[in-house]
């Protein structure tokens, strides 16, 4: 025994000795690189939020990079790619499903209730889940409402804005008169379109035992279908363009359109063009089948992601657990008009009506289908087409089927 606890001292001896002679430094703050995109967050705010946060967390250094939009997706695929990735990244809502399918993308589904999960947009929420796995943290929310002019509506002796989908169609018809329109609406603005067809139960795309299936052709959505042409008939909107040929603001700017669909961030353009018109523009939501709540919308915006390769992954996430918590969300609201990621939220937007509008569309919004593959659907421009043939005389059940033939083939690509 006596021989033993010589050896045990003996050891500790060596060991006190071997860390006298190489003592460790202290560990430095955890350097996070953080990818934030251009026009998200102004510089003063992104500036509070990294000296708050840095005070409040001693070992964390922020390395705030601002990202052009421009070229994004071939940046973040090659950073997820890498072994030397940003530690969190900004990414646009529906990209999610995309650099999810890298495997390139930290699962945090175990972290959604103290995200306070429960709480978020859902149509923010869902791009952000891919096969029941969150990989997306909602972080804010933009989408369409009604933007008016409230001189032709009180001319037209309009007292207030439609809360229904038939009241919308009345409306707009009085509107539609004397050399003005009564909505400005494309043949393409496929957007809106999607949401009438979420209102009726449809979808653009399903997926069914493992597989997509495009879905424009069910009567769901040819309903929907249905409600865009007798609304788009309500003013002269091309039927083969979309919102930005020409620019529906220019178009609103004349003063003789009634009523464009477009995020209330598009008042700033229209009074570009014609200063005249501020305080003459007001905003309500898109309206709904009945007046207990608003039309679906497409919500995009845009979601935060902690890179599998970054190496700071319990620092990571508790950065975004404050990007994504109720003071920041509160102070990015405020400052850039942005809908928060909280339905709770909400009401820090009532001071301003089109951001108040946009809140309430928000909270029943949805997003496009959560595939990789949907981005190809878009670049085809198929529902476009669908959409302009559509308008132009052709029949929308033939039309359907065959679009919903071409989505099938371009969701399944791959697979």
């Amino acid at each position: 025994m006596k021989n033993r606890i010589l050896a045990l001292a003996a050891v500790f001896a060596v060991a006190a000795c071997g860390a006298a002679e190489e003592p460790q430094a202290p560990a430095g703050p955890a350097k996070l690189t953080v990818w934030i995109m251009d026009g998200s967050v102004t510089e003063d705010l992104l500036k509070t939020f990294e000296t708050t946060y840095e005070g409040a967390h001693q070992g964390v250094d922020l390395d705030i990079q601002i990202q052009a939009w421009d070229g994004i997706g071939e940046r973040v695929t090659a950073a997820l790619a890498s072994t030397d990735a940003p530690d969190v990244i900004e990414v646009g809502n529906t990209q999610v499903a995309q650099y999810a399918a890298s495997g390139g993308v930290t699962d945090l589904t175990a972290k959604v209730a103290d995200l306070k999960g429960e709480d978020w947009l859902p149509g923010l929420a869902q791009p952000g889940n891919i096969d029941g796995k969150q990989y997306g943290v909602p972080w804010y929310a933009a989408n369409r409402v009604v933007v008016y002019n409230k001189d032709l509506f009180a001319a037209a002796g309009i007292k207030e804005p439609p809360k229904t989908r038939d009241e919308w169609l009345n409306i707009t018809a009085k509107l539609n008169k004397g050399g003005n329109q009564g909505i400005y609406l494309t043949g393409q603005t496929w957007y809106a379109l999607a949401g009438f067809i979420w209102d009726e139960g449809g979808d653009l795309a399903v997926q069914e035992n493992g597989k997509w299936k495009g879905a424009l052709d069910t009567p769901q959505a040819l309903a929907g279908m249905d409600f865009y042409k007798r609304l788009q008939a309500l003013g002269k909107g091309p039927k083969d363009a979309d919102e930005a040929n020409p620019p529906q603001h220019e178009v609103f700017a004349h003063g003789k359109v009634a009523q464009i669909i477009a995020v209330p961030g598009v008042a700033a353009r229209v009074l570009e063009v014609d200063a005249k018109l501020k305080d003459k523009m007001g905003f309500f939501p898109i309206p709904g089948k009945t007046a207990d709540k608003p039309g679906t919308v497409f919500t995009g915006g845009s979601d935060l992601i902690i890179p599998v390769a970054s190496k700071h992954q319990d620092e990571a996430y508790e950065l975004v657990k404050a990007l994504a918590g109720e003071q920041f969300q509160t102070d990015l609201a405020k400052a850039m008009s942005f809908v928060p990621n909280r339905t709770s939220l909400s009401g820090v937007l009532s001071g301003d009506e089109g951001t108040a509008a946009m809140a309430e569309g928000a909270a029943v919004g949805r997003a496009t289908p959560n595939t990789p593959n949907w981005a190809a659907v878009e670049a085809t421009s198929v529902i476009k087409q669908y959409m302009t043939a559509v308008l132009t005389g052709a029949d929308p059940a033939t039309e359907a089927k065959k679009v919903s033939e071409t989505i099938t083939t371009t969701l399944n690509s791959g697979s």
